[in-house]
């Protein structure tokens, strides 16, 4: 999906032009990927704009940012209202924001301490990642592994872990698959090229823990928290690929992707094809909160004061 432009974006503390944005080719990051990130939807509820779980989306960066050993220059509070200042900025919402902390212009070598940490936000409008995320999605289990662990750290969301991603994903597309789903270093089922995975097996609720190379997902804790509200059961465990082909349901997870069933398995229909019951509960129940439906009763959202006329329809 393209990238829609919008008017500002957030640097270092102040706004700046979308166009003024640009980084040395010999930047640090460029060269060797060192940069940290996030990816934020702003829904827009009847009350308003709102930034879902902007709190825990900027601690998460504060997070991987301490693991690659950068000190950000800025607090939580000062992030989450920069991004909501600048959401209110460019009148652009539903969208979608990306704040990333990088290593910028100043050392050449792998070494990356003398390179200066550089913090930008930027939000553009953005729809549905995965295309027939309502009937389900046709998916394969990957070739590409997850790293194992003291390669690199999978509860970082670095930019460099999305190289691997990259190879998942167009591995599944050349295929004529929507998406990947990648095993980690043992053989069991870690997560998606960039989504949290969910199983549904005897009405209970399964995923991976943390150990089988996962991102912490926001988005995942939600359905988590979601499951909980339901009274269904959930069990964190190992899971075997086999285990895909015999699931009652499976489901991704993500900023992206949201809640978005899928349909097959390498060529296996997951149950009866159709979007299962627990899905479509606990996708119901998502979108009945994010679209303003329901109750906030979970305070996932921070309101964005109303600046500008909204200039975008997704």
């Amino acid at each position: 999906m393209g990238i829609q432009k919008t008017e500002k974006i957030w640097h270092n503390g102040r706004f700046i032009n979308w166009d003024d944005a640009t980084l040395h080719v010999m930047a640090h990051v460029v060269n060797y990927g060192s940069s940290l990130f996030e990816g934020i939807r702003c829904y827009s509820l009847p009350s308003g704009p709102a930034i879902f779980r902007a709190h825990e989306h900027m601690q998460r960066l504060i997070d991987s940012s301490k693991i690659y050993r950068i000190e950000v220059p800025f607090s939580r509070e000062e992030l989450v209202n920069a991004m909501v200042e600048l959401v209110g900025m460019n009148g652009a919402w539903p969208c979608y924001i990306r704040p990333i902390v990088l290593r910028g212009y100043g050392e050449a070598g792998v070494n990356p301490f003398a390179a200066p940490v550089e913090v930008y936000m930027a939000n553009f409008p953005w729809g549905k990642y995965l295309s027939g995320a309502d009937e389900g999605v046709d998916v394969c289990v990957s070739s590409w592994n997850r790293f194992a662990p003291n390669t690199l750290p999978a509860m970082a969301k670095a930019g460099a872990n999305y190289m691997n991603s990259q190879l998942i994903k167009m591995e599944a597309i050349t295929n004529g698959y929507v998406e990947g789903i990648a095993l980690d270093v043992t053989g069991y089922v870690s997560e998606g090229s960039g989504e949290n995975l969910f199983l549904v097996k005897n009405g209970k609720l399964l995923t991976a823990p943390l150990g089988n190379s996962v991102l912490p997902g926001i988005t995942r804790d939600s359905v988590l928290q979601i499951a909980r509200d339901l009274k269904i059961e959930i069990i964190e465990q190992i899971i075997p690929r086999e285990l895909l082909y015999i699931a009652d349901e499976v489901f991704f997870t993500g900023t992206a992707a949201e809640v978005t069933p899928i349909r097959s398995v390498d060529k296996i229909k997951v149950g009866n094809g159709a979007v299962g019951p627990v899905a479509k509960a606990i996708r119901s129940e998502f979108f009945s909160i994010v679209e303003g439906k329901k109750a906030d009763r979970h305070n996932w959202f921070t309101p964005v004061p109303v600046r500008a006329k909204q200039t975008v329809t997704v």
